[in-house]
């Protein structure tokens, strides 16, 4: 059974775990303490060991990692007056823990409102065709403008992201048939591009064969002429060697040949005195006369 300075002891133990747990305070890399005293802005406090003054200082803890909002579906009038559906997101991050406190009471819920409106006065600028080709555009423009707004909460709009952009069912329409109609026609102008490379590839091809051809031929051509240049240089060069008594006997041979055929009449050439004389020297030292 416990007695009564037992329990004391023990009632002071656990005041005093409390009150440690309440003066001591560990704060990650990734978290600031914005410390109010008596009600009054007491200043931040980093990461690290911390002490805090129980029942006097009031700790506020602000996270400063870059943190997300999603920005459900919204329905906004174009500059042409198209309807128009955009969801988006927008990252985020504290950069001044005091105003993130004292400027702003539900971050979350001002952030979200105002991109709302942002939203809609940044659509409400730009065409139909330009909200659904230019999001970079506009994702930039949203940035800016947001980030004007809750510079004043220390709170810095890193990026902006249109996730969906859902556009009128006539306008789906007309995308689909403009989109299958692009499609045709690159296909029409790939099969019209095959069918050129393939012609052109044949007519290469019929091109160089038929230069190939002419080339043969008239290399052919050339060694036929030169051949025949060189049997008539051969012709020539045994003829240079042929000397008047050969031509003589030639020709009286062929003579003897016309005088053994059965011939009633004898054509004598006139020339046949002058081949002769060059045979008389010969005949006369043969018979001494």
């Amino acid at each position: 059974m416990l007695t009564g300075s037992t329990i004391i002891a023990i009632a002071a133990l656990v005041f005093g775990l409390i009150i440690v747990m309440m003066t001591v305070k560990i704060v990650p890399a990734y978290q600031r303490i914005v410390v109010l005293r008596l009600g009054k802005f007491n200043g931040v406090r980093g990461d690290g060991l911390q002490i805090i003054v129980p029942f006097i200082d009031t700790p506020i803890w602000v996270d400063i990692r870059e943190n997300f909002l999603e920005i459900p579906q919204q329905t906004c009038i174009t500059k042409d007056n198209a309807p128009i559906s955009i969801d988006f997101l927008i990252y985020w991050k504290v950069i001044d823990p005091a105003n993130s406190v004292l400027q702003v009471r539900n971050f979350m819920g001002a952030a979200q409102n105002v991109a709302m409106t942002t939203l809609r006065a940044v659509i409400g600028d730009i065409p139909l065709d330009d909200v659904l080709s230019k999001r970079d555009t506009i994702n930039s423009l949203l940035r800016t403008k947001l980030d004007e707004v809750t510079e004043r909460w220390g709170v810095k709009i890193t990026t902006v992201e249109i996730r969906e952009i859902v556009p009128p069912r006539e306008v789906q329409d007309a995308m689909n048939k403009q989109m299958a109609a692009e499609r045709t026609r690159r296909a029409v102008v790939t099969e019209a591009l095959g069918t050129k490379e393939a012609a052109v590839t044949v007519a290469e091809g019929d091109k160089a064969s038929n230069i190939l051809k002419a080339e043969g031929e008239r290399q052919a051509a050339v060694l036929r002429a030169e051949g025949f240049a060189l049997a008539i240089s051969k012709v020539y060069e045994e003829a240079k060697k042929v000397d008047a008594k050969t031509m003589s006997l030639q020709y009286l041979e062929a003579l003897k040949a016309m005088g053994a055929s059965a011939s009633t009449k004898w054509i004598i050439p006139m020339e046949l005195a002058e081949l002769t004389k060059s045979f008389l020297p010969a005949l006369k030292e043969t018979t001494g006369k």
